[in-house]
């Protein structure tokens, strides 16, 4: 049985690895968290550990000049700080959880060739974290990164949100021919325990095995919603045209997707399909 430690506490994304695989396998590990927004942690061993999840970090708030350092304080150089723990102190296997932000693209198809150009503060962040703990990986201690799209689930926080309350207050919706890559919440902990269980290193893209049309999504969920929601089309003019002008709308309405075979794993592992994700999430 592995002995994982997660560092963030009361996160999303660790609190429901940490249920998944307590629920589904209990016999493969065991959980104890660690909160890092103080220094405390420092004081802690990680001596007896397997695997340091690292999932603690700064998302979903609006990057200002003002909060811009605290996103390298946190997404940087607290997650170089705990895996040069975790390697003095012996642990096998650090698993680092980064972002598709590290891309810097609101649109288009990411392959394996795609140049990291980060824009936001949190991409920034997230790459250089990369950088810094990438060479820390031996055979002794696997370095493990994730490069996730969007993440969505029961109690997520984020885009999911923002078309769930169209969902819940339109009757009418646009339809726009796009293609979005996205992460179900117990597809990734289904992943994560892949990772573990195999002590895996290197660079992981998981992903849903459907790309995602914005416009079907919303219609998902006000059916899981008990509403019906119409779909109109001829509506693509515009929103090219107000992308423009706004971030928002690409993200909502453009296509970016990761080249499937990046997302390819050598183990057959079963995934949730989009339809029962968004009715489970519901």
């Amino acid at each position: 049985m592995k002995k994982v430690l997660i560092t963030g506490a009361n996160s999303y994304i660790g609190t429901s690895v940490e249920k998944y695989i307590a629920a589904r396998y209990p016999d493969e590990c065991v959980f104890e968290t660690v909160d890092t927004v103080d220094g405390t942690w420092r004081e802690r061993s990680f001596v007896g550990y397997d695997v340091i999840f690292h999932v603690a970090g700064i998302a979903h708030q609006k990057e200002t000049k003002e909060n811009a350092p605290l996103y390298y304080a946190v997404n940087r150089d607290l997650a170089v700080e705990v895996a040069q723990k975790a390697k003095a102190d012996g642990v096998r296997q650090f698993i680092f959880l980064s972002s598709m932000s590290v891309y810097g693209k609101l649109t288009g198809r990411i392959t394996k060739e795609t140049e990291l150009r980060p824009k936001s503060h949190y991409g920034q962040a997230k790459l250089q974290a990369e950088n810094d703990i990438q060479p820390l990986g031996d055979d002794g201690f696997k370095v493990c990164i994730l490069r996730p799209p969007m993440i969505y689930g029961k109690g997520c926080k984020g885009n999911y949100l923002a078309l769930r309350k169209f969902a819940l207050k339109l009757k009418l919706f646009p339809y726009v021919k796009n293609e979005r890559s996205m992460l179900y919440i117990d597809n990734l902990c289904e992943f994560v325990r892949w990772m573990i269980c195999n002590e895996e290193s290197g660079l992981f893209f998981p992903q849903n095995d459907e790309y995602t049309n914005t416009g079907e999504m919303v219609k998902m969920i006000a059916a899981a919603n008990g509403r019906k929601l119409h779909l109109v089309r001829g509506f693509g003019w515009a929103v090219k045209f107000l992308g423009l002008f706004t971030g928002m709308v690409k993200k909502a309405f453009g296509s970016l997707t990761y080249d499937k075979d990046m997302s390819a794993y050598k183990e057959a592992y079963a995934k949730v399909s989009l339809c029962d994700s968004v009715r489970e999430t519901e």
